[in-house]
């Protein structure tokens, strides 16, 4: 097992990594900026070490910072957690080469899949079904972008191959609109991304999001944990992630999980990772994989009773995987709301010290968040201030412990968006299962 590991994170995902390693007997060390002195996870570290002022460019996105950071503590790994510099290749690489262990993909598994375009090519190659699309990046050729969008038929999107986060894509729903538009997505693609490659795919109008969480050790051996449905989403932000996916059979689990597991081994994957798709009509369309540890983790590991934190470290450790897919048994159902720092109504950020706090709890709730009574939540980063999850035996026992959950949760001082989910929970077409990633943005009136 891995001796010392550098959490190279921040918030809640950083207090997990810590956890999961003082399970295993691993040594911490917590790199924080100048604003993140009193983070849970810095105050329960064997080290810490300030890595720079309170922006994330001069500290959790500062390589040479975190690199010397497992340098000077005699460290052996580092783990990027989300976010921040974790499907970053180039850090994978430097990490690597400077002699320390990543916890994650190798540095040409996370370029590949990072770049949309080849991604694509990747999947096609291995069996996963992909949405129709230009099979590659778009030129200049506007005939031959036409006859792109002609075949694969109206509406389609535009998207940044190196895009992310809802930033970067563009629906078209006329051969008029279409130039502009290529020129606007690839321009917006230069500015964020420093990659102007775009494509194009057939645009699915109501579908579903459903990912597919797997395991991997690089050995050829690689596992699925079933299916996330994360169609609760607001510009492409997802707010509500529950497992199993409602409607999902166990015929489908197996016929998407498969190929996701074979990708894996065709791309020498190693680690977490997941495969995020479209659902429409019974039909699965891959997307992107993300090759990381996911916010919503949690609730496959309520379903499943499998730590992929853990796991993820044991993988780096070089060891194989613990598990086999006949070992897989998914159980009963939960549910994870994103509690944010901010306006539930407007949805601007609020910032600032919590004067009181209490977590809910009861059978079947896990809490899993950095913050306290006293603490600040500072105005540089996510907004996001912890996850609350529940399970029950099935769907609609899980809503329950949610909704009680909510209900319980006080905190003071700043805004948070605990009405909000409760409004989800308590909306008729949630809890019936299966709305359409536009549906919160609808029913918001955005």
């Amino acid at each position: 097992m891995l001796d010392k590991v550098v959490i190279a994170n921040r918030g809640e995902i950083a207090l997990r990594i810590l956890r999961a390693c003082k399970e295993l007997g691993i040594k911490t060390v917590a790199v924080h900026s100048t604003a993140d002195r009193d983070l849970k996870h810095v105050l329960l570290a064997d080290e810490t070490i300030c890595i720079g002022p309170a922006r994330g460019i001069d500290s959790y996105l500062n390589i040479p910072r975190i690199i010397s950071a497992a340098e000077v503590t005699g460290a052996v790994a580092i783990h990027p957690g989300y976010g921040f510099l974790s499907e970053n290749a180039d850090f994978a690489e430097q990490v690597e080469q400077s002699g320390f262990i990543f916890v994650g993909p190798k540095a040409e598994t996370i370029r590949k899949m990072g770049d949309k375009v080849s991604a694509i090519t990747s999947m096609k190659k291995a069996g996963v079904p992909c949405v129709p699309g230009s099979d590659g990046p778009l030129d200049d050729n506007e005939t031959k972008n036409k006859a792109h969008a002609k075949r694969i038929g109206y509406p389609v999107i535009i998207k940044a191959s190196g895009g992310g986060g809802g930033r970067g894509m563009r629906v078209v729903r006329s051969e008029s609109e279409l130039t502009e538009a290529i020129a606007m997505t690839r321009a917006e693609a230069k500015a964020c991304f420093n990659n102007d490659m775009v494509y194009m795919e057939k645009f699915l109008e109501n579908p579903r999001h459903i990912e597919v969480q797997v395991l991997a050790d690089g050995q050829g051996n690689a596992i699925h944990l079933g299916e996330r449905d994360c169609s609760m989403q607001r510009r492409h932000q997802k707010v509500v992630e529950e497992a199993p996916a409602p409607g999902i059979t166990e015929e489908m689990r197996k016929y998407i999980g498969e190929r996701c597991t074979r990708a894996c081994i065709e791309i020498d994957y190693r680690g977490a990772g997941t495969f995020e798709f479209l659902y429409e009509n019974g039909e699965f369309y891959f997307i992107e994989m993300n090759t990381r540890i996911q916010v919503e983790h949690t609730i496959t590991e309520m379903v499943t009773g499998i730590d992929l934190v853990k796991e993820q470290l044991r993988i780096a450790a070089g060891q194989p995987l613990s598990y086999t897919q006949d070992d897989i048994k998914l159980s009963g159902h939960s549910i994870e709301c994103r509690i944010n720092a901010e306006d539930p109504v407007r949805f601007l950020p609020s910032p600032g010290k919590i004067q009181r706090f209490h977590a809910p709890g009861g059978m079947g709730v896990r809490w899993e968040s950095h913050i306290y009574t006293g603490y600040t939540v500072p105005p540089h980063y996510d907004s996001m201030i912890g996850k609350l999850i529940t399970y029950g035996e099935n769907r609609d026992v899980a809503i329950a412990r949610m909704k009680n959950a909510l209900g319980e949760m006080i905190v003071e001082g700043i805004s948070v968006n605990t009405s909000l989910q409760l409004s989800i929970m308590n909306d008729e077409n949630f809890q019936h299962g299966g709305a359409n990633i536009h549906y919160l943005e609808k029913k918001l009136g955005l």
